[in-house]
C-alpha cells in the first residue's frame, strides 16, 4: 500500500536528497564561488544513493522488515555525509577553504529526521499485523 505514512515521509526524503542539493548551495568558498552537490563528485554520488535507496524503500511496501533495513542503509548513509560535512567545515583552521555554510548542509539531518518518522510508521504496521495475527 504505497499510501501509507512512510511513504510520504520516504518521498520527502527522496526529493531532499534528489533536488535539493542541486538548487541550495552546501557552502560558499572564500573566492565568493557556490558550492553546489553538483560540484563534488562524492557529496554528489552519496546524495544520488540516498535518493535511490529512499525510492527502492518505498516500493518494497509489501516487505515491511526489508523496507526498515533500507531505511537503516539510508540513515547510516546520511550520518557519513552529514560527519563528511562537518569535518570539511570545521577541519580547515581560519575558513581557508569554507566561508560560509550553506542550507544544503542541513539536507542530511531532515533527511535522517523523516527517514525515523517513516521507520517509526513501519514499526507500528508490523505491530498491528503481529497482534491481527495473534487474533486468528
Amino acid at each position: 500500500m504505497i499510501q501509507r505514512i512512510q511513504s510520504f515521509y520516504l518521498l520527502i526524503v527522496a526529493i531532499l536528497a534528489g533536488i535539493l542539493p542541486f538548487f541550495f548551495n552546501l557552502w560558499i568558498n572564500i573566492d565568493g564561488v557556490e558550492v553546489f552537490a553538483d560540484h563534488e563528485m562524492i557529496i554528489s554520488i552519496a546524495f544520488y544513493i540516498i535518493t535511490v535507496l529512499a525510492i527502492w524503500s518505498i516500493v518494497q511496501f509489501k516487505n515491511r522488515k526489508t523496507q526498515f533495513v533500507i531505511n537503516r542503509l539510508n540513515m547510516i548513509l546520511n550520518v557519513f555525509l552529514l560527519g563528511f560535512f562537518v569535518y570539511r567545515s570545521l577541519n580547515l583552521s581560519g575558513e581557508i577553504s569554507v566561508s560560509e555554510k550553506g542550507i544544503g548542509m542541513l539536507i542530511p539531518v531532515f533527511s535522517i529526521i523523516f527517514l525515523v518518522l517513516a521507520n517509526r510508521a513501519i514499526k507500528k504496521d508490523e505491530d498491528l499485523v503481529k497482534s491481527v495475527d495473534r487474533l486468528r
